[in-house]
């Protein structure tokens, strides 16, 4: 991913804090001698080392993918920035975005107590601390013939690249513009962008 200066992102917690809540993810590999892209949801474990999913079995990809190096693309909020915002004629139209690139080789999971152990670790994360839903509780015959639609893996992170464009090559007045016009924007992203920004100007 091409990344200029001011705009890489070296913050191991925010780097996780994107992975985490733009979890649901895209997953590219070579199948066949093609590029070939799946979205899922993923999980990361608590050391940053490995990122755990699966596929559905009916899904071609994951059949020729061990020992790939894969690209795990985690795209985090992102909006367009219009030059009108700005104080100066001499602009253009650009776009804000975070997004955080990972590499790595991909294993297949095949033991069944791991891979009923990444079921639950991912429901968990989705559902939430207030859920009552609980994987342990479902019907073990029921779940065993879930698990043969779908193929486990994880992902052995070798590389991390992050990048946040938030106009960080303009001038604080100019981004305190930008922000205050996102913040009028009835957009979620819009909104997401301008507190990332706003974090970044208060940043030493």
């Amino acid at each position: 991913m091409y990344i200029p200066k001011y705009f890489q992102m070296t913050d191991q917690v925010q780097i996780r804090e994107v992975i985490e809540e733009y979890s649901f993810a895209t997953l590219i590999s070579q199948y066949m001698g093609s590029p070939y892209a799946t979205h899922l949801p993923l999980y990361v474990d608590a050391e940053m080392k490995n990122i755990y999913g699966h596929f559905a079995r009916a899904n071609p990809q994951w059949k020729d993918i061990e020992q790939q190096t894969v690209l795990v693309i985690f795209q985090g909020p992102h909006c367009y920035i219009s030059p009108t915002w700005y104080e100066t004629k001499h602009a253009v139209p650009t776009w804000n975005y975070v997004t955080v690139h990972v590499t790595g080789k991909l294993e297949i999971i095949t033991d069944e107590q791991l891979i009923e152990e990444n079921l639950i670790k991912l429901v968990d994360k989705y559902e939430g601390l207030s859920s009552n839903y609980a994987m342990k509780e479902v019907d073990d015959d029921y779940l065993a013939g879930l698990n043969k639609g779908i193929q486990s893996f994880k992902v052995n992170i070798q590389t991390i690249e992050a990048k946040a464009k938030l106009s960080q090559n303009h001038p604080q007045e100019r981004q305190k513009s930008v922000i205050q016009k996102l913040e009028e924007r009835d957009k979620r992203f819009d909104r997401d962008i301008a507190t990332l920004m706003k974090r970044n100007l208060t940043t030493p």
